[in-house]
């Protein structure tokens, strides 16, 4: 039968186990304030993105069910974030998706993901605020786009959308991640200040 195709782009958020995530975070949260982090950026990532079709790759029972919870989908995959993405995608394209909205499910105050939504073959990314890494990606899931996450991934993932003959636009408008603890206290920061106190 073949795939129905649809108008829509379909949102994936790669996840891992929230009891093994965030490690970087050991010298400044316990492991069940990492576990409430994670649950609470993954949240807020995918209900910025509610009105796409959500998935969630992952490997682990409990993000299976946090991913449900929040009316996304699972694709079940394992063996590497490169490697789980690839497959994901590999999955969402025999089903008709047309374009991919990738986002690490660690973002701070993500807002909307509307502009990450385009047609035609571009590629839209959003780097972290280094300039190194790659927050979002948005790609045609027709072009064989490999990821390479991974230090140094937004220059690759650049190259590679010129390879597969992607325009590339940088929105810079998502760019803190949660990682360090330096990354914590500015998101602590924003919350404070969004909040008024």
């Amino acid at each position: 039968m073949e795939p129905v195709a649809r108008t829509v782009s379909a949102f994936l958020v790669p996840l891992k186990s929230f009891s093994s995530s965030k490690e970087r975070l050991g010298d400044a949260l316990d492991v069940d304030d990492r576990h409430e982090l994670m649950q609470q950026l993954a949240g807020g990532v995918l209900d910025a993105a509610a009105e796409l079709d959500r998935w969630v790759v992952c490997d682990d029972d409990a993000v299976a069910r946090f991913a449900l919870d929040h009316g996304a989908q699972v694709v079940w995959r394992n063996g590497g974030l490169n490697h789980s993405v690839q497959g994901a995608i590999d999955q969402l394209r025999a089903e008709g998706y047309q374009r991919v909205v990738v986002s690490h499910g660690d973002l701070a105050d993500p807002g909307t993901f509307a502009p990450f939504v385009v047609d035609g073959p571009q590629m839209v990314i959003a780097p972290d605020r280094h300039n190194d890494g790659s927050n979002v990606v948005s790609v045609p899931t027709d072009v064989g786009f490999e990821f390479s996450y991974g230090p140094g991934s937004l220059h690759r993932h650049v190259a590679e959308a010129a390879r597969c003959g992607l325009v590339t636009s940088r929105l810079n408008t998502l760019s803190l991640d949660v990682d360090t603890p330096e990354d914590l206290e500015i998101y602590r920061q924003h919350q404070r200040i969004g909040s008024g106190s």
